[in-house]
């Protein structure tokens, strides 16, 4: 079911808490979207955590306080098939996108589903992150590393194979390709890579792995010690360290992919002013700060990463062509599926 915030009821929610042609479209003036000028409803879909998402929102209402905002959140996976179904209905409901990756982009764009819209904000954006046909824009750097208990394990490992170890068995915990947007590019990327391949996670297999719905839960069972290494998105596991459990994140000295959540307007929009003022919110200083301080690393040049978390240039990065990961996309899912089922 949709979760559906209003400006005071989400407020007040925080309050509480805390303390069809797929050509680019334009014609909105740059620098238009300002907040007295924007109004009416939005259909936000995200794969990002519940509390972050609302406080996005949040932030976005004290700039738009007269646009209500919708949420629906899921894991990737389930958002894509959600906004497909009602695309064969002939009735998408969602005006902006955020999920884990440029690969699902890239297959909303090759469908002719996404509007363009060339944010003013972008100029700060490298890049290598911003489509460009300007139907998507990324808007974090999110590595996956590994994430180790401290309590279970004395010697914190620097390599992935640690995965496919002795040591590792039965106490692994990864976040399944099938829900996890970040795992189904991860999943494409290391298979992908002379270094991993298949044999990787035929490896990991081996070692009788708990395979869970998301990266959220693979916090848990480490955290908890229930299980002892993970791969998990960085961000998670700095938090966690941050605040107090007994985990650490590790980049790994072979590499770690790298999504970037973009961002991006759905074709069918039916409030474009408050869907470009949503994306330009994201990519401005003060969206980017926001993301930093509640534990992402930004993607806006200028804008420091949190505590716990490095910042692009000082890790390796494993990657592979878009256009090749969005092709095996679902194939690789479906090998994944197969082998983790035998």
């Amino acid at each position: 079911m949709k979760k559906v915030w209003s400006t005071s009821a989400l407020s007040l929610a925080l309050i509480l808490g805390a303390c069809g042609s797929g050509e680019e479209d334009t014609s909105a003036e740059a620098g238009s979207n300002t907040g007295s000028e924007i109004s009416g409803e939005l259909d936000f879909y995200t794969s990002q955590p519940d509390a972050d998402a609302e406080q996005l929102i949040f932030a976005f209402n004290e700039t738009h306080p007269d646009v209500d905002v919708n949420l629906f959140r899921s894991g990737t996976e389930e958002v894509i098939s959600k906004v497909q179904a009602e695309n064969e209905a002939g009735d998408v409901l969602a005006d902006v996108l955020l999920v884990a990756d440029a690969v699902t982009f890239e297959g909303l764009k090759s469908d002719e589903m996404l509007m363009g819209y060339e944010s003013p904000e972008a100029d700060t954006i490298p890049e290598d992150f911003v489509d460009p046909d300007h139907m998507y824009t990324g808007t974090k750097i999110m590595s996956t590393g590994l994430i180790v208990n401290t309590e279970n394990v004395d010697e914190m490992p620097t390599s992935w194979n640690t995965l496919t170890s002795d040591e590792a068995q039965d106490n692994i915990v990864m976040p399944s390709p099938l829900y996890s947007g970040a795992a189904a590019y991860n999943l494409s990327v290391l298979t992908r890579s002379d270094d991993f391949g298949w044999e990787f996670y035929e490896g990991i297999k081996a070692n009788n792995p708990m395979v869970t719905e998301g990266n959220g839960a693979v916090m848990e069972n480490v955290s908890s010690g229930q299980q002892s290494y993970g791969m998990v998105v960085d961000y998670l596991a700095a938090r966690a360290a941050n605040d107090g459990s007994p985990v650490e994140l590790v980049y790994p000295d072979e590499g770690v992919p790298v999504i970037t959540e973009p961002i991006g307007i759905m074709q069918n929009t039916d409030n474009v002013a408050a869907a470009q003022a949503f994306v330009d919110f994201v990519l401005s200083e003060e969206g980017q700060q926001m993301q930093s301080e509640i534990g992402y690393t930004p993607i806006r040049e200028g804008v420091e990463p949190p505590e716990g978390l490095k910042s692009l240039d000082e890790f390796e990065v494993i990657d592979a062509p878009i256009e090749e990961l969005s092709e095996n996309r679902e194939a690789d899912k479906e090998q994944f599926d197969t082998l983790f089922s035998e």
